[in-house]
């Protein structure tokens, strides 16, 4: 289950609509990245763990991520303004979800979906390293919080 919020995701959407697809298990013959493409938005629930590779999987297939989760200190926060290209939705607005997302107008979901394929490259590994991939924006953050860093507390 990994964590208290696909419970209340399967409690409230799972097999009850056929525009918000919820699943335990794929099917067989599904295809999870062939969804996620063909996906207009693509949930990412938080769990036990510090980060979901959710959230890069829909990043990948120029996927709008739909961001449920309590406390959830979002990667290079410093950097990206996820508001801009990800919906935020609080545990209590699980039942809601469609409606949520219904109410983006069609123009804001494509400037949405831009900016996702903007941020796509700084989820990228690449070997060697380049510029504004992963691996730079890691080292970027370690910089950052090694200047907010007060050696005299």
């Amino acid at each position: 289950m990994h964590g208290r919020i696909r419970p209340a995701l399967f409690q409230h959407w799972k097999e009850k609509d056929k525009d918000v697809l919820v699943y335990e298990r794929l099917s067989e013959g599904l295809s999870y990245d062939e969804m996620m493409k063909k996906s207009k938005y693509c949930i990412c629930p938080s769990g036990h763990e510090v980060a979901s590779p959710r959230i890069a999987e829909a990043i990948y297939s120029d996927c709008v991520p739909v961001l449920i989760s309590q406390h959830y200190v979002l990667p290079f926060s410093d950097v990206l303004s996820w508001d801009s290209f990800t919906i935020q939705v609080s545990v209590s607005e699980i039942p809601n979800l469609k409606k949520i997302l219904l109410g983006i107008s069609d123009d804001q979901y494509v400037r949405m979906q831009e900016r996702v394929k903007q941020v796509q490259r700084h989820f990228v590994v690449n070997d060697p390293p380049k510029r504004y991939d992963v691996f730079h924006m890691i080292i970027h953050s370690v910089w950052l919080r090694r200047l907010n860093f007060n050696i005299n507390k």
